[in-house]
């Protein structure tokens, strides 16, 4: 079993428009609306290559009902959230179809109390220490206002005292105390590792966030793929082409290309592939926390990595 925590879930829901017009009425052709967050998007797509999930993180609301009645109907994922007061965020994201340009509006998440938050950490460490064999966890996304911004920390030491591999996915001041903490893989995108590391050249970068504590580092390079620095090597994975389309949820499917592929103990060139492929497919997909089947069987083996073993 895989385990994802997503701190700060969203109901994602994705607008489609014609072209997409500043200070414009816009006639809306197409709605999607599913459970969203980044680790419940790993989940989904985790769940449909044949693994069996359990999601955890919090939810509350109208929304966060809502959100759990869409999670219900994923086969293979099981619903681990945790209730909270306030309510479910909302995530829009608005999809030109003329451009296939995406502009994302994000709401803030509910206020976790210091209760809730302490309610969490327990279901946490007895998903990770009970009967379930836990294979990996993934971390992911952003916290919501009231957890400490040291709670990545924490739940990676929680992860490596069980002897449980763990992927960080997140941004800011909780990556840089994550990384810390030597998360196994960390997943950040070019403008997060820059941030993190002050470095803007990406085999630099990534090279700092290694010395930083992770011990291996996964940047994504958009539509140029992927640079992974690990203790077996150093690799770069580049895609066929650009695939057009929407690109929300392409990182996601990344993170679980990675997982799938830590878990099936396959080799870092192989993890790299699937990652890369996954995200070509989920941005040909129309929603995220999907991905285009039949795009990602054509791009698995059509994807080049490059790189040396140490």
């Amino acid at each position: 079993m895989i385990v994802t925590v997503t701190l700060n879930a969203a109901l994602d829901i994705t607008y489609k428009v014609p072209s997409l017009t500043p200070h414009a009425s816009h006639r809306v052709t197409e709605v999607t609306e599913r459970a969203g967050g980044k680790g419940l998007n790993v989940a989904r797509v985790l769940a449909a290559l044949g693994h069996e999930v359990t999601v955890t993180g919090f939810a509350g609301g109208d929304t966060g009902r809502t959100l759990r009645d869409h999670l219900a109907r994923v086969p293979g994922v099981t619903d681990g959230l945790r209730p909270v007061a306030g309510a479910t965020r909302r995530t829009l994201a608005v999809v030109d179809a003329r451009t296939g340009d995406t502009t994302q509006l994000n709401e803030p998440g509910p206020t976790v109390s210091p209760a809730e938050w302490a309610g969490f950490l327990t279901s946490y460490e007895e998903l990770l220490t009970g009967d379930a064999d836990v294979a990996a966890v993934a971390l992911c996304g952003s916290l919501p206002p009231g957890v400490p911004v040291g709670a990545y920390a924490l739940l990676i030491r929680a992860a490596r005292a069980a002897s449980v591999p763990v992927l960080l996915d997140t941004s800011g001041e909780p990556l840089r105390r994550g990384v810390a903490a030597r998360p196994d893989i960390v997943k950040p995108n070019a403008d997060e590792l820059a941030e993190l590391t002050g470095a803007h050249e990406p085999a630099q970068a990534t090279r700092d966030a290694r010395r930083r504590g992770a011990h291996a580092v996964v940047a994504s390079l958009g539509a140029e793929g992927l640079l992974a620095l690990t203790p077996e090597g150093t690799w770069r994975a580049t895609p066929p082409g650009r695939v057009r389309g929407n690109p929300t949820g392409a990182g996601d499917s990344a993170v679980a290309g990675l997982l799938s592929g830590l878990v099936r103990h396959l080799s870092w060139p192989d993890r790299l592939s699937r990652a890369v492929a996954l995200s070509a497919a989920t941005v040909a997909a129309p929603a995220a926390g999907e991905f285009d089947a039949a795009v990602y069987e054509d791009v698995l083996p059509k994807v080049t990595v490059t790189g040396k073993v140490f």
